[in-house]
């Protein structure tokens, strides 16, 4: 965790196709990007920025994502996001996020992330799954 500080950056890329729209992914009808697509882009930039960073076992999950999604991007056109680390605290990353097209802006906001250590985390997992089947 020490190597992580504030100023890291991210960026990912996507050109939209036609897997990627709103009727595909069943968050609207109309063929434009996504806004679920237009998230996941945004979290591919934060991991970008900081998960080369963590130490072995350690990874980070979203656990907030307060963004906006403000013009419609086309299939065709690319979208790139870019994600900079504004805020560590402890365990706790915060990013400012965007999200552009060919053109203009296309969403912005804050996303949170935790660091975990995997091992730990997949055993909560499948001691939560033991629980559920037992009370089947």
């Amino acid at each position: 965790m020490a190597s992580l500080s504030a100023g890291l950056r991210g960026r990912a890329e996507l050109v939209v196709g036609t897997n990627d729209t709103a009727p595909r992914i069943g968050s609207g009808r109309v063929a434009v990007l996504a806004t679920p697509v237009m998230i996941s882009i945004i979290e591919a930039a934060a991991l970008d920025a900081v998960e080369h960073l963590l130490d072995e076992g350690k990874q980070s999950l979203g656990t907030l994502l307060d963004v906006s999604h403000i013009a419609a991007t086309p299939v065709g056109m690319r979208v790139t996001a870019t994600a900079e680390l504004i805020e560590v605290e402890g365990r706790h990353l915060t990013f400012r996020v965007r999200a552009e097209d060919e053109v203009e802006l296309i969403g912005e906001g804050v996303h949170k992330r935790v660091v975990v250590d995997v091992a730990r985390f997949d055993q909560r997992a499948r001691d939560k799954e033991r629980r559920w089947r037992g009370r089947a």
